[in-house]
């Protein structure tokens, strides 16, 4: 198997997948196969007081169960300490970091963007977070999908924090930290994580590492117009025939519905879809979620996938 392409997907245990989840976790595989690369995935536990008893073992259970087998062992970050500081280490050695006290009420009366106010300060570690002195911001980056992606100014110049006053590590350090680890070529993921993009890139490039590529999927909308997720309390995936959800993932990524998807057993759907994939035909825009997607839901009783 090549590895001159690696993709992954990471997600967080805090809950079950969902349907939006499938997307995203359906677009890096797809795109990892047909590029005749590894897909891996990654559990992003590095923030305790959001993650679900059983959620992270539910999360691979259900990747298996949609046909979704990854390559290697699953990373865990909350393993991965020892790389998270020693990275911290290396930036406060070089001096791209510094310690801040700054309130988030502070903040907020700003606009919601921080001003560098402590910069200069030379502050210590007790009761502070650390964040990243940027050298070279990002403004704008390439998206394999959507072309120049361009973001909010103030967001790109931010001094973001890297690790936490109540002591966890940030996620845009973990992830880029771990991204380069895993030698990841290209990160596939949901368009909610465009704005972070140009913090990390601007990251990759400050520890002096090779950034990969980038490709934001689009997004699923419940009928509020807001994006699927746990806190918007999104049904988990049902647990019976994955084929017609895997099919309505398919036609929200914009692919066409695999020939004789209906007598095919899931490996060869997926094999179908890995042959059929095609980038240009993704959507931009995100996509509401319709009776039809639910209608596929409904596939018979759902036990409760999560083991406490």
């Amino acid at each position: 198997m090549s590895t001159s392409y690696i993709g992954r997907f990471a997600p967080s245990p805090s809950g079950e997948l969902h349907f939006g989840s499938l997307i995203a976790a359906l677009g890096s595989y797809l795109q990892a196969r047909a590029n005749h690369g590894r897909w891996y995935v990654r559990i992003e536990d590095i923030d305790p007081p959001r993650e679900v008893a059983g959620a992270a073992n539910t999360i691979l259970r259900q990747l298996e169960h949609y046909g979704l087998t990854w390559d290697g062992d699953v990373l865990w970050q909350s393993q991965r300490h020892h790389a998270y500081r020693d990275t911290l280490a290396w930036l406060r050695e070089h001096r791209q970091s510094y310690f801040c006290t700054c309130p988030r009420s502070r903040i907020q009366q700003l606009g919601g963007h921080y001003d560098g106010h402590c910069r200069d300060r030379h502050l210590g570690a007790q009761g502070a977070a650390l964040r990243l002195r940027q050298t070279t911001p990002v403004t704008h980056f390439h998206d394999q999908l959507r072309g120049e992606v361009n973001v909010d100014l103030a967001l790109a110049r931010e001094d973001f924090i890297i690790h936490r006053r109540d002591g966890l590590f940030a996620y845009n350090l973990a992830v880029v930290v771990d991204d380069h680890f895993q030698g990841i070529t290209e990160v596939v993921r949901g368009a909610d994580l465009i704005a972070p993009t140009v913090r990390q890139i601007a990251l990759y490039r400050q520890l002096e590492w090779p950034e990969p590529t980038y490709l934001h999927l689009p997004l699923v909308l419940n009928h509020d117009g807001n994006k699927l997720s746990k806190q918007n309390h999104a049904p988990p995936l049902p647990d019976g025939d994955v084929r017609p959800v895997l099919i309505q993932a398919l036609s929200v990524l914009g692919q066409p519905e695999p020939e004789g998807w209906r007598d095919a057993d899931l490996a060869t759907l997926l094999q179908r879809a890995i042959a059929g994939w095609d980038v240009s035909k993704i959507p931009c825009r995100d996509v509401e979620k319709t009776d039809a997607m639910t209608s596929a839901f409904s596939n018979g009783p759902r036990q409760a996938m999560i083991s406490r």
